[in-house]
């Protein structure tokens, strides 16, 4: 019975040959279709890219397949930027003649599987910008394969070694990517036919190996966003085919060698942002292919080789940032495209070179920051290309050529702190693309042309520190884009335009310093993100409008003028005695007066109680003497359970009995601070503590007000506290947290803060009504983004140097009685453009979840990171989830969960936050969605600016509003 079994198996076997050998072309495309569609069963196609994938149909109709005409089998797959998410399923291993594997650009998720290792006839593996996950397996046997690009995922463990057995390939790209940090090896020297290496962003250490300058068919060397040191060796010169290098932001040090120049080929370097130094050989002049040369943020010094100007295609030179000196080149530009130069923060001196724009391309002439002295060229009047001119912080004069001042394309001119003089041309009515008119600090003079009032695009306007006369044109009223205005000291005269009003996005407005005459005009009150208001030093008159209180301004200046009547009380809060001193005809009222301890006179009900009032004042100081001696003694008293150490305190041996106690108090802002009732803090008031500190609240007893009271820890406590002192001790913006005080004394220091009633966005996120709704309906989410994003916008674009905060979360985001937002915890923030002589921030700062995936790589943090992490925050208020959970996945985020979400509709809402969603916030929610999506690309150099999402939000403000009561929507179940 066995043996006839045999039989029987061995009969069909050989059928079963016979008919494969009859058929088999027909049973592989069987084959080859299933394996197909079960790979396409793994992915999600939100654009229905794969409709084509059908059973019906034969697999060489598919989209995106290609069949050999002879055999019929598939040799290609070609499925770049389709929208792709899901995983890639092992079943096409099957597919044994496949030569071509494209699924780049996707959204594509999970392991690369090793058994692409069986497509033994693989010659194209590319899955760059996609999101794979874990390591890389060993593909060392694919012995066809010419290119291999895994760049732009998730990839981890340690570099892939074994791509050194893959002597065919022709192109390499495994750069941007989250591998152990780890050195590049010596077998990557293997790969001879090499002509394009991208390893930028890969966690590269040590010295470049002398191997790699043996790979002779290199055309691009991508080393860059490395911690790669050691000198540039001169081997360098061994690979002559070489046409772009790049290594910028390593850690590189030594010169530039000489044997550079011997690449006759090479048409880009950029070796910006490294350590090295040294003056440049003048071989390097000789190179006349170059296209790009850029080496800024370095130490190099000396002059710029002369043959740069013999040079024809240059386009790019940007070396800002270094120590050259002397003259540049003069016929540098003259016989070259130039597009962008970029000279900076250098010492280069002499006259401005002539040549710059010879060919008519520049857009980008920027060369802050010099010694350039003498008149600026006529021929720049017919560089019609420029979009951003900035040659501000020279010792430039005389006139500016009439035509500078119409260039239909620029962005931005910047002539600030030169000699120039003249007026602004009427042409500038023909900068129409024109967002920055940077004038501050020469010696401008006529009067401003009104076609300033058709700059519809003009965002910040500073013209400060001229010899401008004349009125201020009514016409600036018409710029609603305009959020800075500064006029002071000049010689204007007239009054205060009442259409500034319409400047409703105005946030800095000054007009200090001139001779301005007649009343506040009402419509100020309407620039509804004014920050700070600047008229002193004028002669205008009227009373204070009471209107200006609710604009929750953050600094204020009215003195030297000749208002009169009542101050009103919180803005003599905001601003002091110093803001309103030299208005003889100021009074405040008698409460005011007590709360604030103002120097002000006592508003008199009628003229003959004004001598009683007078010596009442005179009473009041006096007590107000005795009171104060008072305080202090009890204040020796009541403190004296505190330890100190140093010279505060001497401690006596025998009796252990303290003396000399001494609060040390800045004050950053007129708010009446007790001593006494800071370091008596009760934990029953505790309303917050973290990574610097505790926070309490406490309510000051004089005036009734709460403050906030950061008791910092022990240790840092001290580089805490000159942290936050820097930054919020100078800095004004309604959507910062005001820094009142600091008080410190022995090892002890506090931060009073104003109190934010509301708590943190974090908090208030997840909370709920009593009738179970969410505390913050979207109008509300709305209204905190787009305050958020003003606070941190102005941090970056506004502050002189800019302030990185480093540690944006929405638990940092405060919200006060309004739930207006209030940027907060300046701890471990960073003022940006320090010199690289001072101290350096390399400590690590930032939240898990909210981390920039950059800083994985460098410690280097830009205002892109800032970026990324308001994204973050964006993210958590359309979805009402946490950054980080564990539905997201082992190791996933919010960004990585949304990103696998956006194939269709239904998948977009099902992320959303049903509790606010309906049918009149859906589309409100996904502009602001997409704004977040922005914000967290993974690239930094492709995320917007904060200016920009403060547009972009400010473009997606709501068509309705609704109001915050409980009701349910009833059509809201119905429309998901």
């Amino acid at each position: 019975m066995a043996k006839s079994s045999l039989l029987h198996l061995q009969f069909f076997a050989v059928l079963f040959f016979i008919f494969f050998s009859i058929f088999p072309p027909c049973m592989s495309l069987i084959v080859e279709k299933q394996a197909l569609l079960q790979f396409k069963s793994h992915l999600k196609d939100p654009l229905n890219s794969l409709d084509s994938w059908k059973e019906s149909n034969s697999p060489c109709g598919f989209l995106g397949i290609t069949c050999d005409s002879l055999s019929g089998k598939v040799i290609e797959i070609s499925l770049d930027n389709k929208s792709l998410s899901g995983q890639i399923h092992p079943s096409i291993s099957v597919l044994e003649s496949l030569k071509i594997l494209s699924l780049a650009s996707n959204l594509i998720s999970g392991k690369l599987p090793s058994e692409i290792g069986n497509c033994s006839n693989l010659r194209v593996l590319n899955m760059t910008g996609n999101q794979m996950v874990g390591t890389i397996p060993d593909l060392s046997g694919l012995k066809n394969l010419k290119v291999l690009d895994l760049s732009a995922n998730y990839f981890t463990g340690n570099f892939p070694s074994w791509v050194g057995n893959l002597t065919g390939l022709v192109l390499l790209g495994l750069g941007v990517n989250e591998f152990s940090e780890g050195e590049i090896p010596e077998k990557l020297g293997n790969l001879k036919n090499l002509t394009w290496l991208y390893l930028g962003s890969s966690h590269l250490r040590g010295e470049i190996p002398e191997s790699i300058y043996e790979m002779r068919a290199l055309e691009t060397l991508d080393l860059s966003r490395n911690k790669i040191s050691g000198e540039l060796s001169s081997s360098i010169s061994k690979l002559e085919s070489l046409h772009k290098i790049e290594l910028f932001s390593n850690n590189l040090t030594g010169q530039i060698p000489a044997q550079l120049a011997n690449l006759t080929r090479l048409r880009e370097i950029d070796i910006s942002k490294n350590q090295m130094w040294g003056r440049l050989p003048e071989e390097i002049g000789n190179m006349k292919n170059l296209v790009v040369f850029q080496l800024y943020e370095n130490n190099f010094s000396g002059e710029i080789p002369p043959g740069f100007g013999d040079m024809e295609h240059l386009v790019g030179f940007s070396v800002y940032r270094n120590i050259f000196t002397g003259i540049i080149p003069g016929n540098l530009g003259r016989f070259s495209p130039l597009e962008s130069i970029d000279i900076s923060e250098n010492q280069f001196s002499g006259p401005f070179p002539k040549f710059l724009c010879e060919k008519r391309k520049l857009t980008f002439l920027l060369a802050l920051e010099n010694n350039f002295l003498g008149e600026f060229p006529e021929s720049y009047a017919a560089c019609k290309s420029l979009e951003r001119f900035r040659v501000s912080s020279n010792q430039l004069s005389g006139e500016i050529p009439e035509g500078l001042w119409a260039l239909p394309h620029v962005k931005i001119i910047d002539l600030a702190y030169n000699d120039f003089n003249g007026t602004v041309s009427a042409e500038i009515v023909f900068s129409t693309s024109l967002s920055q008119l940077v004038l501050m600090k020469n010696r401008f003079s006529g009067k401003l042309p009104s076609e300033i009032g058709k700059l519809v695009n003009l965002e910040k306007l500073d013209l400060s520190n001229n010899n401008f006369s004349g009125e201020i044109p009514t016409g600036i009223g018409a710029l609603k884009q305009l959020s800075s205005l500064h006029l002071e000291f000049n010689s204007l005269t007239g009054e205060i335009p009442a259409e500034l009003g319409h400047c409703a996005r105005l946030v800095d407005l000054n007009l200090a310093w001139n001779s301005l005459s007649g009343n506040i005009p009402q419509s100020v009150s309407l620039m509804s993100s004014l920050n700070s208001f600047n008229v002193s030093q004028n002669k205008l008159t009227g009373s204070i409008p009471q209107s200006l209180v609710k604009m929750k301004l953050s600094s204020i200046d009215f003195s030297e003028n000749q208002f009169s009547g009542n101050v009103p009380s919180d803005l003599l809060i905001i601003g002091g005695d110093k803001a309103f001193i030299g208005n003889k005809g100021l009074c405040v009222d008698q409460n005011s007066k007590s709360v604030t301890n103002s120097e002000l006179n006592i508003c008199s009900q009628n003229h003959g109680q004004k001598k009683v009032l007078a010596n009442k004042f005179v009473l009041l100081v006096i007590f107000a003497s005795i009171f104060v001696v008072v305080l202090a003694v009890l204040l020796l008293v009541n403190c004296g359970s505190f330890k100190h150490s140093g010279a505060d305190v001497e401690i006596n041996s025998q009796d252990q009995k303290e003396v000399d106690l001494k609060w040390k108090i800045a004050s950053f802002h007129q708010v009446d601070i007790d001593a006494d009732e800071i370091c008596n803090l009760d934990e029953d008031n505790l309303i917050g503590s973290g990574g610097t500190g505790k926070v309490y609240r406490v309510e000051l007893r004089k005036s009734g007000s709460k403050v906030a009271v950061k008791q910092l820890w022990k240790g840092d406590g001290v580089k805490i506290l000159a942290a936050e002192m820097e930054i919020l001790g100078k800095i004004r913006h309604r959507n910062i947290l005001k820094l009142y005080a600091c008080l410190l004394k022995g090892g002890s220091n506090f931060l009073v803060f104003e109190y934010m009633p509301n708590g943190n966005l974090f908090q208030a996120l997840h909370r709920q009504k009593k009738c179970g709704m969410p505390e913050l309906d979207w109008n509300q989410r709305y209204k905190i983004a787009l305050g958020a994003a003003k606070g941190i916008a102005y941090l970056h674009h506004d502050c002189s140097p800019p302030i990185i905060h480093r540690d944006i979360k929405s638990s940092n985001i405060l919200l006060d009685e309004d739930y207006e937002a209030k940027i907060a915890d300046f701890g471990v923030a960073k003022i940006a453009e320090k010199s690289p002589k001072e101290s350096t921030y390399s400590c690590f700062a930032g939240t898990h979840g909210y981390i920039a995936p950059e800083l994985a790589y460098t410690l280097e943090v830009t205002e892109k990171s800032d970026v990324y992490s308001f994204g973050i925050v964006l993210l958590e208020l359309v979805t009402g989830r946490e950054p980080i959970e564990e539905e997201y996945g082992d190791g996933k985020d919010i960004v990585y969960w949304v990103l696998t979400h956006l194939d269709d509709r239904e998948s977009v809402l099902s992320i959303l936050d049903d509790k606010i969603l309906s049918e009149s916030t859906l589309v409100d929610i996904i502009k602001v969605l997409k704004v977040a999506i922005n914000c967290t690309t993974k690239l930094p150099s492709c995320r917007p600016t904060m200016r920009e999402v403060v547009k972009m939000l400010t473009d997606a403000e709501p068509g309705t509003f609704q109001s915050a009561d409980c009701d349910f929507d009833k059509d809201r179940k119905a429309f998901l």
